[in-house]
């Protein structure tokens, strides 16, 4: 939305919202137990979503529920295993500002899409912005640091869903370049390469356009 406003738009949209709302019966998604990452994209087209900044931000209608932790690294944050989970619940109002209106803070997208080729991918970065990427998560990906990574050992712990920001080549080897969830204290500052199709990436990525 920042890329098509021209930078006109800034404002971060919800993550809690989409998590609670978008849920089993419109989404096929569990809240923090995982889900999609297409269903919410036609969510996003169809239902909207409100703004919400990080554990604590002010200004915007909905939060993430949860204050940053340390992901796999020691860091001056708390240990994500120590922080109280809290699942955010699906409500008509805005819990961190009661100022806003539910409904009139709502955006939306205009499209839902897949992809069918790395090329149309690659297409769809450089013209529209990030894309939302699905892949699995081994054992061996926990401790990346820098470079590209490609699965080596380990048994695999289940879906993880990232952005794509970007692609290259290094030593030979294409790469997606993605943020991670994890924050800046994971990886590479909260970036990571990962070898194209590794891991199931390439089938598993979904964006849409901007709407208002």
């Amino acid at each position: 939305m920042c890329i098509a406003s021209n930078g006109g738009f800034t404002t971060l949209l919800s993550v809690a919202d989409t998590t609670a709302c978008c849920n089993g019966t419109k989404c096929f998604s569990f809240g923090c137990n995982g889900g999609q990452v297409g269903t919410p994209w036609a969510w996003f087209s169809n239902y909207g979503v409100v703004t919400g900044g990080d554990y604590g931000s002010t200004g915007t209608c909905f939060n993430y529920t949860m204050e940053k932790c340390s992901h796999h690294v020691e860091t001056s944050l708390p240990s994500c295993d120590d922080v109280v989970q809290v699942e955010p619940q699906c409500t008509a109002t805005c819990p961190d500002d009661a100022s806003r209106i539910y409904a009139d803070d709502k955006h939306f997208s205009k499209s839902s899409y897949g992809f069918r080729s790395v090329d149309s991918i690659k297409n769809d970065i450089m013209n529209y912005g990030t894309v939302t990427a699905a892949f699995t998560v081994y054992e061996d990906f926990l401790t990346y640091k820098s470079g590209v990574y490609f699965h080596q050992t380990g048994a695999a712990l289940g879906g993880h869903a990232i952005k794509t920001i970007g692609w290259g080549n290094e030593n030979g080897v294409d790469y997606w370049l993605c943020v991670n969830s994890w924050n800046n204290t994971w990886g590479d500052q909260g970036t990571f390469k990962i070898k194209m199709g590794d891991c199931g990436i390439d089938n598993q990525m979904h964006a849409g356009l901007s709407g208002q």
